[in-house]
């Protein structure tokens, strides 16, 4: 993988991990998540007319990672509100990419070599290692944990697809995060009401513009790695986002860093240059 595409990915990573930060640290992780989502799409909007439309037989594989991305974003909600984010982020996201480095060469026919796998399993590995330091969250915690790993898996494909398709990736990417938002926030509007959406909106509006922003810029750097790069490779590496989000609750959320956590990073520190050489 070149280098220039691993240090985007990275920033990608960085970027990942602060909005996911914004949603866990929020008072209301269901209107927190729809707020972003919200902020990603009019990020978005302005940037579209100096853009290209996205091919034709791009589209459907935008309509089918709306619905995935409304699903993710819910259970992102969810999985924070029943548990730890040490126990919830490090299964999430450490799950997915072994999902798809398992099921890469079934479903896009993309081979990894062996150093990559290697790769690939070791940074998922130092991830999984994270689950070890929780103190809090049970198995509802868990099981919505692995069920976002495979609605992100599943996405990563669509999107790795459709961005691949569309021609233009970050064309792909803008398009794409505009139905999210309509989704969730139509879904908040019916479940929660008017009155408590409009009043979040109102006092949170910031969490929007500002993880939006970083939402939207972190897969679209993504999406343009996965088509200079294996969709597997590109997956494994974005879940470095844990490392960053260590600092983060470190550094600005003030928590303790139990053993495991380093442990756990010098283990993604090698999956990385594993799967560089790889």
């Amino acid at each position: 993988m070149p280098v220039d595409v691993i240090l985007l990915v990275l920033l990608g990573a960085l970027l990942h991990a602060s909005w996911n930060a914004i949603v866990k640290a929020g008072s209301d992780k269901q209107l927190g998540a729809a707020l972003i989502s919200a902020g990603a799409g009019l990020t978005a909007v302005p940037f579209l007319p100096f853009l290209p439309l996205p091919a034709p037989e791009a589209w459907p594989f935008v309509a089918a990672s709306a619905v995935l991305q409304f699903t993710y974003f819910q259970l992102v909600a969810a999985g924070y509100r029943a548990g730890d984010i040490g126990l919830v982020y490090p299964l999430m996201r450490g799950v997915a990419p072994l999902l798809v480095a398992l099921t890469s060469s079934i479903v896009i026919q993309e081979h990894l070599t062996h150093g990559a796998m290697l790769g690939v399993a070791t940074i998922s590995a130092g991830i999984l290692t994270l689950a070890f330091e929780a103190r809090r969250g049970g198995s509802k915690a868990i099981v919505l944990a692995l069920m976002n790993a495979a609605v992100i898996a599943t996405y990563t494909f669509v999107d790795g697809l459709g961005a691949r398709k569309a021609g233009n990736a970050i064309s792909y990417t803008l398009w794409m995060s505009l139905l999210p938002p309509v989704l969730l926030f139509g879904w908040a509007f019916y479940s929660r009401g008017a009155a408590t959406v409009v009043a979040y909106v109102r006092r949170e509006w910031w969490r929007g513009w500002f993880g939006g922003a970083g939402s939207i810029a972190s897969y679209g750097l993504a999406l343009w790695a996965m088509t200079k790069a294996p969709v597997a490779a590109v997956a494994a590496l974005r879940e470095t986002s844990i490392l960053f989000a260590l600092v983060i609750s470190v550094v600005i959320l003030k928590e303790k860093a139990s053993v495991w956590r380093y442990v756990a990073g010098a283990i993604i520190a090698l999956g990385g240059l594993i799967l560089k050489l790889g």
